[in-house]
């Protein structure tokens, strides 16, 4: 147990408290812009203070190396938080594929974690992938991965990006960011294709039919009537999600601390 008159408490805690912040910066829900600066920093350093003290700190001297140490903390934490921001992402992905075929790609709602325009159904669907992850504890799940980072790669350790392996693994999750995408948008845009099949034969068969006028209200209904019933998979693709998630979290910690 430490004291307040231990050499390594401020250091520890300084490395500690950075990748805690980087942590915080990029993770879902914590990162929202709407939510205050001093508030995110005032739990990463609640948190720091609650791990520095469960830790068996190696011996730390406040000298270059140590300036070095707290770049690979941030990065550690960027890292962990980027991989559960990244792979949420999917979901903003399938509705900017599901707004392009319903016609809705031109209206776009400000996305109140990045402050950048996204797609109209892609904010549906990330609502409520966020809603579940609160209903399920999924955020203390996230921050307790964080703490468990802190087991598998050390506060001295030097951690080496360009490892064959590391790179591997994020193309792979890539692949399956816009796999789970697609699996998303498929039942909908699968749909709307065999409508606007269904209006070209229309097109052909009946000429003075004004096909424009007519497809784009109904693609918007169909669009919606079939997103209603695609919420019961859509909230099974969202566990999913999650576990894959947590499951790649620990992946990439396990890989950073060369385990």
């Amino acid at each position: 147990m430490l004291t307040l008159f231990d050499a390594n408490y401020l250091p520890g805690f300084l490395l500690i408290f950075a990748r805690m912040v980087a942590f915080f910066v990029t993770i879902p829900i914590f990162s929202y812009r709407n939510i205050p600066t001093p508030y995110k920093l005032g739990i990463a350093g609640f948190m720091s203070l609650i791990i520095v003290v469960t830790l068996d700190l190696p011996e730390l001297t406040l000298d270059l190396t140590f300036v070095f140490l707290v770049f690979k903390e941030a990065v550690v934490g960027l890292i962990i938080g980027l991989i559960a921001y990244i792979i949420m992402a999917a979901i903003q992905i399938a509705g900017g594929f599901i707004d392009f075929q319903m016609g809705f790609a031109i209206a776009n709602v400000i996305d109140p974690q990045t402050g950048a325009q996204g797609p109209v159904i892609g904010q549906y669907f990330y609502t409520f992938a966020l809603l579940f992850l609160l209903a399920v504890d999924g955020h203390h799940l996230l921050i307790q991965g964080a703490i468990y980072s802190f087991d598998l790669i050390q506060l001295d350790q030097l951690i080496n990006l360009g490892d064959e392996q590391i790179i591997l693994t994020v193309l792979r999750t890539f692949n399956q960011l816009f796999l789970m995408a697609f699996q998303m948008a498929i039942p909908i845009v699968g749909t709307l294709f065999l409508v606007d099949v269904t209006l070209g034969l229309i097109a052909r068969t009946v000429p003075q039919l004004n096909v424009f006028v007519v497809g784009i209200p109904l693609k918007i209904f169909v669009s919606l009537f079939v997103l209603s019933m695609f919420m019961v998979i859509y909230m099974d693709l969202v566990k999913r999600l999650f576990r894959y998630v947590i499951e790649m979290m620990q992946v990439f910690m396990r890989l950073l601390g060369g385990i």
